[in-house]
């Protein structure tokens, strides 16, 4: 019996067997591996790093979501304890009376003021012209100067409904939720968002978080704010806040490099 091309390919053959290379137009810029097989993970396919450099940090699409829907639950449930008289309202005027003026006020207001729109704005318009001049898009400056704009209409409302008094003038209203913490969380954080691509550490993040931090301090300390509505404030800006960091990672996505198309 004559020996068919099949056989001859296995039987009898010690060789490896490994497939060979094969060229042609179609082959001739795809990577190989040293044994001959294919790349698990493109270069093209590789998921850019947080601040848009290569990497193979794969996506979290539900994070964001999460924490969407965490501080929509957290800003109704604060709204409505404060409308409502609720429970949680008896150990946040504890916590106030215990606090208050624990520290010399001349500390505690210098730290309120960090929350003022002359001290917060003016670095977020600056991170916004920064952000501009080194990704030479618009959008990500445009959704931080929003988020800004969106905070007096987002807490004047608010304000007016729920007439909360404040901890040192029981007389009057309108403390709830805190303007200043808003205005400290939105300019300070989006700033550190709006620069953070173009940083080599995280140290634009750690700087924001500590400014709020120390503005909503300050706050309760002087007796400005319930710890309450801290709290709410910090609730209704990460809306904004996801917003912005959401537009500011797709500008930082480095677009893919193509190859020159080679001459027949």
């Amino acid at each position: 019996m004559s020996e068919t091309p099949r056989s001859r390919e296995t039987g009898g053959d010690t060789s490896t067997g490994l497939p060979q290379r094969r060229t042609g137009p179609a082959f001739a810029h795809t990577p190989h591996r040293s044994d001959g097989r294919s790349p698990q993970t493109p270069r093209g396919a590789r998921q850019p790093g947080p601040a848009g450099r290569p990497g193979t940090t794969p996506p979290v699409p539900g994070r964001p979501a999460i924490l969407l829907l965490l501080s929509l639950l957290g800003l109704a449930l604060t709204t409505w304890q404060v409308l409502a008289s609720g429970p949680l309202l008896t150990p946040d005027e504890s916590l106030s009376r215990a606090l208050v003026r624990t520290l010399p006020d001349s500390v505690t207001e210098r730290l309120s003021d960090l929350g003022n729109v002359p001290v917060a704005v003016p670095v977020l318009v600056l991170a916004m012209a920064y952000s501009v001049r080194r990704s030479r898009a618009w959008a990500p400056a445009l959704t931080a100067g929003l988020a800004m704009a969106l905070v007096p209409a987002a807490i004047v409302p608010l304000k007016e409904w729920t007439a909360r008094p404040g901890p040192l003038e029981p007389w009057a209203a309108g403390y709830f939720p805190s303007g200043h913490t808003a205005t400290s969380a939105v300019a300070y954080i989006g700033a550190a968002l709006l620069v953070s691509p173009y940083a080599r550490r995280p140290w634009p993040v750690a700087v924001a978080l500590f400014l709020t931090a120390a503005t909503a301090t300050g706050l309760i300390l002087r007796g400005w704010h319930w710890p309450l509505d801290v709290l709410a404030s910090c609730f209704l800006c990460t809306p904004l806040l996801l917003a912005v960091a959401r537009v500011v990672r797709r500008a930082a996505v480095p677009e893919p490099v193509k190859a020159p198309a080679r001459s027949a």
